[in-house]
């Protein structure tokens, strides 16, 4: 009788003649397990999932592998199965849209998702850092090796798109597995737990996991430490995503092992023909001043096509500018403008509903502006306004302090920055301004927003209306640097300028030969240097 050989997987025993059958259908089994919970990891409602969706990460809980896998032969014909049917259904390069998604209908699945492509040929955006002729898409196209990756950029300008593309391709391929997860909800045990079972992948099946890791920068550096043995083994190919300056948020050695793929926020034409893609998905006429032309869409349904509606073109444009080169805002500021028109339809049923700029305006309520006040784009604005007032460009200087505090920045912080101007680049050349910084600064405290963008505005075109002057800045760091590159022991203070207090001191010597300038009617030959750097000038030109 043939000794049982272990299932590496579930634990169990069986026959070496059905052991190798029997390990693919764990991993098959289990590879549907992962896909269909992680990938939960990335919707908002994820925080409410029962312990038992996390099932596969027990150990304990091997036991029901042996269960499934003699269901695993059904199943997977019905997961072909339904997998043809969404393929044929969908529109070319659009994913599925009327077929359920984890039990939702496809009225319930945000807009942005349901324009996601499928392909890099529908891709929208990004020409010129990741074109079809880059190096980086002829190898994603054509090479069956993924580098890792860190794709950094803006929110919505097509980083997760960009991934789930590539999901699709290697998916496609047969012999690589997609896994998804997202670091502002899982955890490291998560990681290792998909770590090995890709390693048991990779050594049974000879299989390869790629591991797409959402909001990387929210993990911290020991954190990202985890990765880094599974990347540079090859158990994981890494595809990370991050909103951050991988620089400053991603672990360098990490870095030196992916390659960084930088996204540009996408311009207007970009966003223009995301919506325009939309409209033709919703079946919504574009409108334009003199003709409409119909953008139905046959394959919709009747409850999927609003009725009489339609778009006009500077619709488009408003809502194109407003939403800062973010197409994920774009789609949704569009979706909340049909819903909205749809509300009131019963009411105006009689009439073509069209959604008009002021419909746009009304949906977004105010510029989607893309600052973070404790990311890059908080420093790179508020460097922007600096230079500008150093260059005396009221008007350029004005624009970046409205940006900031649009954007929602703290109007203390940009009134510090302000007092710190007064002194290093405007300084002796107009000392009132200095005074005015700081009376700014406690008209925000007393006054506070909105109302305080006055005061700011009223120092920002002051300051960079203002001569300039570095003489402060400059003899402060000549001063700095005599101090600091003194050899040895810094000379003591001089005695006749040393403090006397008492008559102890005084018989010591101290404030001994002092000349009180006041005392005399003109100048005082006196040296106030310690003996060593008589004649320093910190305001001459060669100090």
């Amino acid at each position: 009788m043939s000794q049982k050989v272990e299932c590496p997987v579930c634990c169990h025993a069986f026959h070496p003649s059905v052991i190798s059958e029997h390990v693919n259908m764990c991993l098959n089994n289990e590879e549907q397990d992962i896909d269909q919970t992680l990938t939960v990891a990335m919707e908002p409602d994820s925080k409410k999932r029962k312990s038992s969706d996390w099932s596969f990460l027990s150990m304990n809980k091997r036991s029901e592998c042996k269960k499934k896998c003699d269901q695993a032969t059904h199943e997977q014909k019905i997961c072909s199965s339904s997998s043809k049917t969404e393929e044929s259904a969908s529109l070319p390069g659009i994913s599925q849209k009327s077929a359920n998604v984890n039990g939702q209908s496809s009225n319930n699945i945000p807009l942005a998702e349901r324009m996601r492509p499928q392909s890099f040929e529908n891709f929208v955006g990004q020409e010129n850092s990741e074109g079809k002729q880059s190096l980086l898409m002829q190898v994603l196209s054509h090479s069956n090796h993924l580098p890792s990756l860190i794709l950094h950029g803006p929110p919505g300008c097509g980083k997760t798109t960009f991934a789930k593309i590539i999901a699709h391709k290697v998916k496609a391929k047969g012999n690589i597995k997609f896994v998804t997860l997202s670091a502002t909800t899982c955890s490291v045990s998560d990681v290792k737990e998909v770590a090995k079972v890709a390693a048991n992948d990779l050594k049974m099946l000879h299989r390869r996991t790629v591991l797409f890791l959402d909001e990387i920068h929210r993990f911290n550096k020991s954190q990202q430490d985890t990765l880094l043995p599974y990347v540079e083994d090859g158990t994981l190919t890494l595809i990370g995503a991050t909103t951050e300056n991988p620089s400053f948020h991603v672990n360098s050695a990490l870095l030196s092992r992916c390659r960084i793929v930088t996204f540009d926020k996408l311009n207007m034409d970009s966003v223009k023909k995301i919506i325009t893609r939309a409209l033709t998905l919703l079946g919504v006429s574009l409108i334009t001043p003199g003709e409409a032309t119909s953008t139905e869409n046959p394959e919709l349904t009747d409850s999927d096509r609003p009725s009489a509606l339609g778009m006009e073109v500077e619709a488009v444009d408003t809502l194109a500018g407003l939403v800062d080169g973010d197409a994920r805002a774009a789609l949704n500021g569009l979706q909340l403008s049909i819903e909205g028109l749809l509300a009131r339809e019963s009411q105006i049923s009689n009439s073509k509903l069209t959604i008009t700029p002021a419909v746009v305006r009304e949906a977004l309520q105010r510029s989607h502006i893309l600052y973070d006040k404790s990311g890059e784009e908080h420093y790179n604005t508020v460097s922007a306004l600096i230079k500008s007032m150093r260059g005396s460009d009221a008007s350029a200087a004005l624009y970046w302090m409205t940006r900031m505090l649009e954007g929602g920045e703290n109007p203390l912080f940009i009134a510090r920055r302000l007092v710190i101007f007064a002194s290093e680049d405007i300084g002796l050349a107009d000392p009132a301004a200095l005074n005015l910084a700081v009376a700014t600064h406690q008209a925000c405290q007393f006054i506070g927003m909105p109302e305080c963008n006055l005061n700011l505005a009223h120092c920002v075109i002051y300051l960079a209306r203002a001569p300039k002057s570095t003489e402060v800045l400059q003899a402060l760091q000549a001063a700095r640097k005599c101090v600091q590159s003194h050899q040895g022991a810094l000379p003591p203070v001089p005695l006749h300028l040393r403090n006397a207090p008492n008559k102890f001191l005084k018989n010591l010597g101290y404030g001994e030969g002092y000349k009180y300038p006041p005392a005399y009617s003109g100048p005082v030959d006196q040296c106030y240097f310690p003996p060593s750097l008589a004649g320093t000038d910190f305001f001459s030109k060669g100090s």
